[in-house]
């Protein structure tokens, strides 16, 4: 399950880019120095070998650094002192900090991961993989219930039916599943998991229940919650949040769902599939606001207009009473910008998804004194934290949903590597804009880089064109094939140089073709360079290979090229 995207476009320093103003400081970020991942291979039973690197000498972590940068990185990188406990400690267990520990013991370090709660954090137990589970169910649904679609096939099938417990358990059981998965593999590597609710009493030195422990370098990785908004009275079982309604204790008939972010269409998908009806309460005035508007208006009309789906757009949830003694829930929509009271619903359940918040509270961040932003921690592009003054705290960085840079959880998981490649001596600076995300309705929608509105905003700023580019599923034989021709490919991008700057798939396996461009964005691939790559037919990555190819570039150079190998 996803939250918002939170991704400022007006801070240069969170952004790694080849034509940058700081591409003096990130001349270390070659294809081979990436690493992106969400849950890493070990979390699904796979063991990993542990290496250990031999660490860059204090000087040579040095070249290139700022005095600024020197200060915060002093001493990084050394072999671990006598007078730490920890080399690393990590406050919080989710996906963020398992790929930061998983990848500080391949760099040597003596690490330790502290949890309040369970091993997995939201991602894992309360958002990605239960959500994934329950999708699952409601893709195979929708298409048992397609009659015209099984015929198509020359299929036959009888009606479709379900069992809401054993759906349950399948969403209850993967959960389960992965997060044993994730303790082994860090237990298995040598990660020390203390129980507790991590707090930091003051430079290097976390306190866990009544345990004190010191470590040269400290990760704040305790992720978020549901957010709810003021005015709402959430009982858990008619009014509540994604963290119970992965529970599917009951489907109701009706069901509002305020906000139609990801995480509200993707229970709109269930939820319609297992036969409820939906109403969505968006307090902006078109619905999906976070998606490309072109993507948005398509996904709108396969996805909500056809099926049992009504929504209010420009209101908001200014009350939400749950169901007591006999009456339904009640909701009093109003007007966003007026607001006066426009209308008041009555049904039988109400979905919370307006977002996540920062879960920050009780971390002793005033010891360091550093104070939140909305509750997020303030950090710099390289994830440090910045206190009160404006100084960064030495040793001390935020990943993920904490810092708000960009709520997804394999964002936090990069934003970790990043961190150990910084404290074991090598500067690195992750490029946001690379970071696929990705709804997993049905069909998918999936998206990197820049919306056509944000691209044009940047291109009027900085005095260069756009272009678009666009290709169908309809032409893609491997679609057809499965009779999913539904949906559109749509490329942003420089015509006069071939930079890549943003890419949204609305289709079947959406979530898996956009890797290709967020890799190659990641890269600094250009147009001119991916549009030879060899595809294999008839797949559906020649949605993209169709999608690069209809660009047209100007610019006639290209990369270097590796010399061809003889087969």
């Amino acid at each position: 399950m996803h939250s918002s995207i939170a991704l400022s476009l007006s801070s240069p320093s969170t952004i790694c880019r080849s034509d940058s103003s700081n591409a003096n400081a990130s001349n270390s970020l070659t294809p081979r120095s990436l690493r992106f991942c969400g849950l890493r291979r070990e979390a699904f039973g796979f063991k990993s070998s542990l290496s250990t690197h031999r660490l860059e000498s204090s000087n040579s972590m040095r070249r290139g650094f700022s005095n600024r940068i020197e200060a915060s990185l002093a001493g990084n990188g050394a072999p671990s002192s006598k007078a730490f406990d920890y080399d690393l400690v990590i406050i919080g267990a989710g996906v963020g900090g398992h790929g930061a520990a998983l990848h500080a013991v391949d760099k040597g370090l003596k690490t330790a991961i502290i949890e309040g709660d369970v091993v997995g954090g939201t991602c894992v137990n309360r958002g990605c993989v239960p959500s994934k589970a329950l999708l699952a169910v409601s893709g195979r649904m929708r298409e048992l219930q397609d009659e015209h679609h099984m015929k198509s096939f020359g299929l036959q099938v009888a009606a479709a039916g379900y069992d809401r417990q054993g759906v349950a358990d399948h969403a209850n059981n993967l959960a389960s599943k992965i997060r044993s998965n994730l303790t082994n593999s860090m237990k298995a590597l040598g990660v020390d998991i203390l129980t507790g609710f991590g707090t930091i009493l003051g430079p290097q030195k976390v306190k866990y229940g009544d345990t004190v422990i010191t470590a040269k370098d400290i990760i704040i990785a305790t992720g978020s919650v549901p957010m709810v908004p003021k005015g709402i009275e959430v009982d858990g079982k008619t009014v509540i949040t994604s963290d119970h309604a992965l529970k599917l204790e009951f489907v109701p008939q009706w069901i509002a769902i305020v906000g139609s972010g990801y995480i509200g269409l993707e229970f709109s998908d269930v939820y319609t599939a297992l036969g409820s009806e939906v109403t969505f309460v968006e307090a902006l005035d078109q619905l999906m606001p976070g998606f490309d508007p072109e993507i948005g208006k398509l996904a709108q009309r396969v996805l909500i207009n056809p099926r049992k789906i009504d929504y209010h757009t420009g209101v908001f949830a200014s009350k939400i009473t749950p169901a007591k003694d006999g009456k339904p829930v009640t909701i009093e929509l109003i007007d966003a910008k007026t607001k006066e009271l426009k209308d008041t619903l009555e049904v039988d359940a109400a979905l919370i998804a307006t977002g996540r918040a920062p879960f920050t509270k009780g971390l002793g961040l005033e010891n360091i004194n550093v104070q939140t932003q909305r509750g997020f921690v303030p950090v710099d592009g390289r994830m440090r934290v910045i206190d009160a003054s404006g100084e960064l705290v030495p040793h001390l960085y935020c990943i993920g949903d904490a810092n708000g840079k960009m709520m997804l959880a394999h964002a936090a998981s990069a934003q970790g590597i990043s961190v150990v490649e910084q404290v074991t001596g090598k500067d690195h600076v992750l490029n946001h804009l690379s970071i696929p995300a990705a709804c997993f309705t049905h069909p998918e929608i999936s998206m990197v880089g820049l919306t056509e509105p944000q691209a044009r905003e940047k291109a009027e700023k900085e005095g260069f064109e756009i272009a678009i580019a666009k290709t169908s599923f309809k032409a893609n034989t491997k679609a057809l094939a499965e009779n999913e021709g539904e949906g559109i490919a749509k490329l942003i991008y420089r015509p006069d140089n071939g930079e890549i700057l943003g890419v949204h798939i609305f289709g079947m396996h959406a979530a898996d073709l956009i890797h290709e461009a967020s890799n190659a964005i990641a890269m600094g691939t250009r147009i001119q360079d991916i549009k030879y790559a060899v595809h294999a037919h008839p797949t559906l990555s020649e949605v993209i290979d169709e999608l690069f190819k209809a660009a047209k570039v100007k610019a006639n150079y290209s990369s270097p090229v590796a010399e061809p190998v003889a087969a």
